[in-house]
């Protein structure tokens, strides 16, 4: 073999990864489907929506969103687990997906092995909020108060095994594992009267829930889960400064393919995914739903943060005697 053949073989070798990147069909190469766990018009299932849309208007097929609802998010979870490995069907779902090895001894699927996390969406905060009557009117206080006390004061939460009873768990947990009783409610809605009343004094809230009862003066906001204070709540000191180091605690979106997806297709819906995100109207939407929105992100490091999502969440749970109701 000459020089020349040599040197040809050598350059169709280093080409052939960006050819076979290249011919890769373009995805999704017929109706699309995002399947979401939750019911549908809730707060999962209204940003799925608006995404799948704005998708649609530049992908060669249209993207439907499919609400798959029971036991938790394991029945949607479970189909997208099951679908073919294509990429035709994404599973859009939450941090209820990192609950699952903790919250659940035997599933049907495996939340991490059977899974390739394709984007991440971004991340809505939670606002500690009480009663505007209650006695402790900071985060210290409130702690001060359960320390001395443990076992007198409830906290509401949305459901069991959600965001918000998960949220505060982690923060009593880190708080030096503060003895304080859940109180379990179908959803915020059904939640907020008793903490409104004062029959239950507190409640941590995902953000966009909490902010009209603050902004109106009904309850008393303590502290936020962000790292730093947040624009469209100056005013909410932080968890941590409230005196617990490196606490920092959201519900967060993120899109997952079925494993064994080929990488080319997993790539090709990270990037439409960051495309949507990008969008002015898209941003302006989420913000208004106190979505931290995420634009960059890749499949690599939307699996390192789910991995760490379920390394945090997982003591928590088995520590707090989580089970599913």
């Amino acid at each position: 073999m000459n020089r020349r053949s040599i040197m040809g073989l050598g350059a169709a070798a280093a080409l052939s990864p960006l050819a076979a990147r290249a011919q890769a069909p373009a995805w999704p190469n017929g109706p699309g489907r995002i399947v979401v766990p939750f019911a549908a018009g809730g707060p999962t299932d209204i940003p799925a929506r608006l995404l799948a849309d704005e998708m649609s208007k530049f992908l060669p097929a249209r993207l439907v969103v499919e609400n798959r609802t029971g036991s938790g998010v394991v029945v949607g979870t479970d189909m997208v687990a099951k679908a073919a490995k294509d990429g035709q069907t994404v599973l859009y779902t939450t941090v209820a997906h990192a609950y699952l090895p903790g919250i659940f001894e035997r599933l049907p699927f495996d939340p991490v092995a059977d899974f390739t996390p394709a984007a991440f969406i971004g991340q809505i905060p939670m606002i500690l909020l009480v009663n505007k009557d209650f006695p402790a009117r900071t985060l210290p206080e409130l702690l001060a108060l359960m320390r001395a006390n443990p076992g007198k004061y409830d906290y509401a939460s949305s459901g069991n095994g959600g965001a918000v009873h998960l949220g505060t768990e982690l923060l009593l947990h880190m708080a030096g594992r503060l003895q304080v009783n859940h109180i379990s409610f179908r959803g915020s809605s059904a939640a907020m009267p008793e903490v409104l009343s004062g029959r239950i004094p507190m409640i941590f809230d995902v953000a966009a829930g909490a902010l009209p009862y603050i902004q109106r003066g009904d309850l008393r906001a303590l502290a936020i889960s962000t790292r730093t204070r947040m624009p469209y709540a100056p005013d909410i000191p932080t968890v941590i400064e409230g005196g617990i180091p490196d606490f920092e605690c959201y519900t967060w979106h993120m899109a997952m393919a079925p494993a064994g997806t080929p990488m080319p297709v997993v790539q090709q819906i990270n990037a439409a995914f960051n495309r949507a995100l990008a969008l002015p109207n898209v941003q302006e939407r989420l913000s208004q739903l106190t979505m931290n929105v995420i634009t960059d992100s890749t499949p690599e490091s939307a699996s390192r943060f789910l991995a760490a999502e379920m390394a945090k969440w997982t003591p928590v749970i088995r520590a707090a005697g989580i089970r599913p109701s």
